[in-house]
């Protein structure tokens, strides 16, 4: 008589919360794999840098303990690790930003630029630097949240013919961030050189200069947007089957669809307002997540979080170690990654 096959997932259901999460049994070790992998990441790249710590001492000055180095505690608190924390967490944001793009489009080539929000978000920041007479360093992080969420408002609203739908939401997303492309380029040459550099810093993406501020505001954000996206899981797994099935089954599809966007929006415009535009984390992240533990959202997006983060906190010591004892800014480090990963999944599919 054979034996009933063993089921492959873990459901669970917290006794205050009418909810239940089912995930794949390959989720807890993966994820216990890829922590540690983000530890040892940590701890090498804050160790990394003109002045080089030793990874024991790094450790220590994390958690406070002094050195025979009275120097450690300051450059490992004070500057190093504000910088690879906040890494970290835009790696969390931007993974699950695209891994939501990914499911709502239904195209796993779809990550936070598709919709255009990274483009809004520079248009409106290079406009205040060019017209602006003196432009204010602080104003430029909430100008981009708030470019980046008009964005995605005017290109659901413009891709609304009676019903919202996958393909016509690529198709606006595509042609608004050609438009605000362009509208960069334009707003650049009309700018002095000083300023030209400082938006070209911003439009590459860079973590240089950040301090424990960033970070809070960061998390204030993530505790709040993270826990949503999975608890909207269920009804990516639904979308997944297609419209009219989705329909079907009983889903409330454009309201659901445009909770989604939204919540992918916000999650890739906080990342734009502490480091500027960052490109193909929000696709590789999610792509490596659904390797590890297959499709479902449920386990992909938590997944995510821990993919996401590790490949933002190896990106940034690429940066620091490729051209030291100068840096590339973080956003160029993402795209020679992500670039050529990219192009195989394009030849992949064209077999």
């Amino acid at each position: 008589m054979r034996e009933a096959p063993t089921p492959n997932w873990l459901t669970f259901r917290p006794k205050f919360l009418p909810i239940s999460l089912r995930i794949d049994k390959r989720v807890p070790l993966i994820l216990i794999v890829l922590f540690v992998f983000i530890c040892f990441s940590l701890v090498i790249s804050i160790s990394y840098g003109e002045y080089n710590i030793a990874p024991f001492d790094v450790v220590r000055s994390v958690f406070g303990i002094e050195t025979n180095d009275p120097n450690h505690l300051l450059v490992v608190r004070s500057f190093r690790l504000p910088r690879i924390l906040l890494s970290l967490l835009i790696g969390t944001a931007l993974g699950v930003s695209g891994a939501i793009m990914q499911g709502i489009t239904r195209n796993d080539l779809a990550d936070p630029g598709i919709l255009g929000i990274n483009t809004g978000a520079g248009v409106v920041v290079v406009a205040y630097i060019t017209f602006s007479v003196t432009p204010q360093t602080g104003l430029i992080p909430w100008l981009a949240f708030v470019g980046a969420l008009a964005t995605s408002a005017l290109i659901y609203s413009l891709s609304w013919v009676g019903g919202s739908s996958t393909l016509r939401l690529i198709l606006v997303g595509v042609g608004v961030a050609a438009l605000g492309g362009a509208l960069i380029s334009f707003l650049i040459t009309r700018m002095q050189i000083f300023q030209a550099q400082q938006a070209y810093v911003w439009l590459t993406g860079s973590v240089y200069g950040s301090t424990w501020e960033d970070v809070r505001l960061l998390i204030s954000w993530l505790v709040v947007l993270l826990p949503i996206s999975l608890l909207l899981a269920r009804q990516l797994n639904t979308m997944s089957l297609g419209d009219e099935l989705s329909v079907g089954l009983g889903l409330r599809l454009e309201l659901n669809r445009l909770l989604l966007i939204a919540l992918s929006s916000a999650l890739a415009a906080i990342s734009v307002t502490v480091a500027g535009t960052i490109g193909f984390v929000g696709f590789v992240s999610p792509h490596i997540a659904r390797r590890l533990v297959g499709p479902s959202h449920e386990g992909l997006l938590i997944t995510t979080v821990f993919t996401g983060g590790l490949l933002m906190v190896v990106a940034d010591l690429l940066s620091r170690w490729v051209i030291a004892p100068s840096e590339l800014p973080i956003g160029v480090t993402t795209a020679i990654i992500g670039a050529p990963y990219f192009g195989y999944l394009l030849y992949k599919r064209g077999r």
